[in-house]
């Protein structure tokens, strides 16, 4: 299970007790100048309408409607410290955009479009309780906010896809001394957004609103004051799409993330990731650069399996432009159960975890089993990837060493500007960009041959990851011919 931070910042909408006044600090002097930090950090006062794309690197992509009511042109912010505030994007930057301020260019805006409740009823089993809006459709929520198996931990966090929505539950089980409750009270509290990358800002606060329902049920007032003060502003067809993995940029890696966020944001645990899988992250790595449905089975705690479903993800960015645009894209399902098997059936490239064993029999829905950190496949053309070879080991010797480099570097010269989320995001980046750079290059040569020796200088071996490599052309469509067959060259 994650730890949560103490660090992390309680919002306005909880239930704080009142300050002892014995323990009270002076009252600062108030400053007459108004500031844009008076919300508090992530705050919004502005309510102006707007639709937003985030991604987990920090970029914001939004379109901010004018004062008139007109629709604005889009803009896209990269949060960072001592970086400079980045121009709108447009095909003209030096033109300004009459009417708008600073504040209404650059700020994020809050887009939680759903708060409820689930609750496990003895009778019922589990069931929706409570939510806003009272008419948004929440059918198969109250599965995916409480897992199966939940019934055996006390507490865990669940990031689940509904629709064309994301979400985030947070999940508490306290005992209770109640035959009607059978001695258990368990209950889930979560939100909806178009948009999974933020949902991390408000895991603190669900944390302590669920264990507020279970000792005070059905005191809403907190969620509903939440809502109202983030309910998202979404465009006249409420048609939020689902956002697949950014494409990661050197630019767009986020430097700045606080340690709270480090412990709740999925991005913060890249290197936990990397730890538990071991050399085995080379062959995650294979499978999500070739589009693969990846499905992960762990009995509960679920939340930090959801981590690592992001984590799959964060593995096949390109920054190259035109890579990748034909081929589907890698989408995060995140927590799946039993009625998302219909959703599955059409998804051509997708990574999802789940509690429930019965998975492992549906061989149609997956390409890729994970189990722990058994890896396995039934599609006999995939077998081969499962092994490693020499230049796998090689590479994760690498990424070892660079992460003991920058530890090193950390402890010893106090180095606080990179941090490892930045190297894994990075290495596997750089990795993925040489790869399809060599390929872009010799098919666009007069003779778009690839030998041996090409492929040793993207890091490959020749004869151990042919078959990456012919999957890797026709899944991309980059015509080359590949002529490394012969097994008596070193």
């Amino acid at each position: 299970m994650v730890k949560q931070s103490d660090r992390a910042p309680l919002l306005d909408w909880e239930e704080i007790p009142p300050p002892d006044p014995n323990q009270m600090d002076p009252p600062a002097e108030k400053s007459s100048e108004p500031t844009d930090t008076a919300a508090g950090p992530g705050r919004s006062t502005d309510k102006s309408p707007a639709t937003i794309t985030c991604s987990p690197s920090g970029s914001v992509t939004a379109v901010v409607a004018s004062r008139d009511g007109s629709r604005g042109r889009p803009l896209t912010h990269h949060r960072g410290p001592g970086r400079t505030r980045p121009e709108p994007v447009g095909s003209d930057r030096t033109v300004p955009f009459p009417g708008l301020s600073v504040r209404d260019q650059w700020e994020e805006k809050d887009q939680i479009v759903s708060v409820f409740v689930v609750t496990f009823d003895t009778r019922s089993g589990n069931m929706v309780e409570w939510c806003l809006p009272h008419d948004i459709n929440l059918d198969g929520v109250e599965f995916k906010s409480m897992a199966s198996g939940s019934h055996r931990i006390t507490s865990d966090f669940i990031y689940f896809r509904k629709g064309c929505y994301f979400g985030l539950a947070c999940f508490a089980n306290m005992p209770v001394e109640s035959e009607l409750e059978r001695g258990a009270r368990m209950k889930s509290v979560g939100i909806l957004s178009p948009s999974y990358t933020l949902l991390y800002r408000y895991m603190h606060f669900l944390e302590n609103q669920v264990r507020h329902q279970l000792q005070c049920p059905g005191q809403y007032s907190p969620l509903e004051a939440f809502y109202e003060d983030k309910k998202a502003v979404l465009p006249p067809a409420g048609n939020g799409l689902v956002t697949a993995c950014p494409t990661w940029s050197v630019t767009n890696i986020n430097r700045c993330m606080h340690p709270e966020m480090k412990i709740t944001h999925p991005a913060g645990c890249m290197s936990q990731f990397i730890q538990f899988f071991g050399e085995q992250i080379m062959v995650l790595w294979k499978f999500a650069l070739l589009r693969k449905r990846l499905l992960i089975f762990s009995p509960p705690p679920v939340g930090v399996v959801c981590y690592r479903v992001y984590c799959c993800c964060s593995l096949a960015n390109v920054s190259l432009p035109g890579i990748g645009i034909s081929v589907p894209e890698l989408r995060p399902f995140f927590y799946i159960n039993i009625a998302d098997i219909t959703a599955l059936e059409t998804e051509m490239s997708y990574v999802a975890c789940t509690t429930e064993k019965i998975f492992e029999e549906k061989k149609e829905l997956y390409d890729v089993y994970v189990d722990n950190q058994n890896v396995k496949t039934h599609r006999s053309h995939l077998q081969p990837l499962l092994r490693l070879n020499a230049a796998d080991k090689e590479k994760y010797r690498k990424l070892s060493e660079q992460r003991q480099l920058l530890l090193y570097s950390q402890e010893v010269d106090e180095d606080c500007t990179s941090n490892e989320e930045d190297l894994f995001i990075l290495f596997f980046m750089e990795l993925n960009n040489r790869i399809f750079q060599a390929l872009s290059e010799v098919a666009g040569s007069t003779d778009p041959t690839l030998t041996a020796e090409h492929v040793r200088a993207m890091g490959l071996d020749p004869q151990g990851d042919r078959s990456f490599l012919v999957d890797l052309l026709e899944v991309y469509g980059i015509d080359v011919t590949l002529v490394i067959d012969n097994l008596c060259c070193p």
